[in-house]
């Protein structure tokens, strides 16, 4: 940071800042433990060879202010992994439900963002595709911050939404699902090379709010890479060259990410299988009726508080699934 060439590029230095802010506050969160743990020994220390002194109450006290900041401290130890310090490739797929999954899937992106906001972390929506009736048939999100992978990995699986439909004149009860894929943003992508007969590159109009330029002109790209059958595709970008190389880049970390995977024995370290978005396949259900539940299957995570976490308030369903891993 104290290089003069560091705010040349404005992108990496908010980032690198905003991980120097993190590490430094980490750090003296260690050091104000170390001191509570001292000041702890030494009282009863005293406790122990003055009879006439009674420090238990204050003791107590002490030791249950030290435990809460070794709590507090503990959830860095858990954002252990390899890629848990990197952005995040999100994204959010409309399953079965028609315009309840539509919806549903909008939902899920509003609590991500409100998510992200709260960690004060950037969030760039690079593709957005809306439904005919309501909500968003998918979308495709890079949030950057501190550890924004390690937090969000948990996202990734099928959510499940039981509620009454808004779009129901009877008011019946839908269930509702979408797919929520979670990727590191890598930055070593250039180790990735794909080969120009693999790829093929559609363009087209960009749709929904960007301005006349934006809806007007082929700036939308959308890459295929053959051999796999992945697809990416940007449009919120008025340069056609600038959406271009965005994809290429997600599609770099999807490659990447997916030669990894099946370089490991265990293929669910970085994303787990995929699922389709339908009954059976659950990572975690939203039920608001006839009564009010968040369930985690995977973890057995439960709160009957589930507007909470659509509000955006996921702490607590995260550090559990970041504890589950680290069980395993």
């Amino acid at each position: 940071m104290a290089d003069q060439t560091f705010w040349n590029d404005q992108q990496n230095s908010k980032e690198v800042a905003a991980r120097h802010s993190m590490l430094v506050k980490e750090v003296e969160g260690w050091e104000q433990l170390k001191k509570q743990v001292d000041d702890l020994l030494e009282m009863a220390e005293l406790d122990a060879r003055d009879q006439t002194v009674n420090l238990t109450e204050d003791i107590t006290e002490q030791y249950n202010a030290a435990l809460k900041q070794y709590e507090q401290l503990e959830f860095f130890l858990l954002l252990s992994g390899a890629h848990d310090a990197r952005n995040v490739i999100m994204s959010i797929h409309a399953g079965t439900g028609g315009t309840d999954a539509q919806d549903w899937a909008e939902m899920l992106m509003r609590m991500y963002l409100r998510y992200a906001e709260k960690k004060g972390w950037g969030v760039e929506v690079v593709d957005e595709s809306k439904g005919q009736e309501a909500g968003i048939k998918s979308a495709t999100l890079i949030i950057r911050g501190p550890y924004a992978y390690g937090y969000l990995k948990s996202e990734h699986g099928v959510h499940r939404l039981v509620r009454i439909s808004p779009f129901d004149a009877e008011k019946m009860r839908h269930t509702s699902f979408a797919l929520v894929d979670v990727l590191p943003e890598l930055d070593e992508t250039a180790r990735v090379e794909i080969k120009p007969e693999d790829l093929r590159v559609d363009t087209f109009m960009s749709g929904g709010h960007g301005g006349q330029s934006v809806n007007t002109t082929y700036s939308a790209v959308r890459l295929v890479h053959i051999p796999t059958g992945i697809t990416v595709q940007c449009q919120n970008e008025r340069s056609q060259t600038q959406n271009k190389e965005t994809a290429l880049k997600i599609l770099k970390s999807k490659l990447r990410v997916r030669a990894e995977e099946e370089a490991r024995t265990e293929r669910k370290e970085l994303r787990g299988e995929y699922h389709e978005a339908a009954w059976g396949n659950q990572a975690r259900s939203y039920v608001i009726h006839p009564y009010h539940l968040l369930k985690d299957h995977r973890t057995g995570y439960e709160s009957a508080e589930p507007e909470k976490a659509l509000e955006g308030d996921l702490d607590e369903v995260v550090e559990s699934y970041l504890r589950w891993l680290k069980k395993k």
